[in-house]
């Protein structure tokens, strides 16, 4: 497994090792031993799946408040995405920025964001499917959205994303009453 850090330190980009051959490939996408040494020190309790059938499906920006907050450990199994997660700790020095990565199948990369960010991807393709696995259980009293188009994030789209009711309903950035502090541990 090779890591690399994203323009905000704390967003790591993980490249498991993929041995193939002509029938295709294997490779180890979670191993806490390995992850551990890379200084990623996390229990994951729950795994998500998603289906996003049309290119500009656009999910997010999404968060869960302690105490119920979310590491998440992102892939896209099918497809491509363009994954962006925004730093939402007070204090940060680099509160409201966001960087994203472009996931693929064919890469295999996952992107490892911590608590204290918001997160969401556009799908690149149709018929994209996205895995994540998640530090915490989901906790609808502890959900939380931010309106995507108030963050000033260069979507890679030639036209309008498709969302869902809820994101568009969702406050604008500037609303946002941030539970996370930078440097704690919540």
């Amino acid at each position: 497994m090779s890591i690399r850090k994203l323009s905000i330190p704390d967003l790591i980009v993980v490249q498991p090792k993929r041995f193939g051959d002509s029938r295709g490939y294997f490779e180890e996408t979670w191993n806490r031993r390995d992850f551990l040494t890379a200084g990623i020190a996390v229990d994951f309790v729950q795994d998500n799946h998603s289906l996003s059938e049309a290119k500009g499906t656009l999910r997010g920006m999404h968060f869960q408040t302690p105490p119920s907050a979310q590491d998440k450990l992102v892939r896209c199994t099918k497809g491509a995405i363009y994954d962006v997660a925004v730093d939402i700790r007070r204090g940060s020095p680099t509160y409201g920025a966001w960087a994203g990565v472009e996931l693929s199948a064919q890469t295999g990369e996952q992107l490892f964001v911590p608590k204290g960010f918001a997160h969401g991807f556009v799908t690149l393709e149709p018929h994209t499917e996205v895995q994540y696995k998640c530090s915490d259980y989901y906790d609808p009293a502890c959900d939380r959205s931010i309106r995507c188009d108030s963050l000033n994030i260069d979507w890679p789209l030639p036209v309008a994303p498709i969302i869902s009711e809820k994101d568009a309903a969702a406050p604008p950035f500037d609303a946002l009453m941030s539970p996370f502090d930078f440097g704690s541990d919540q």
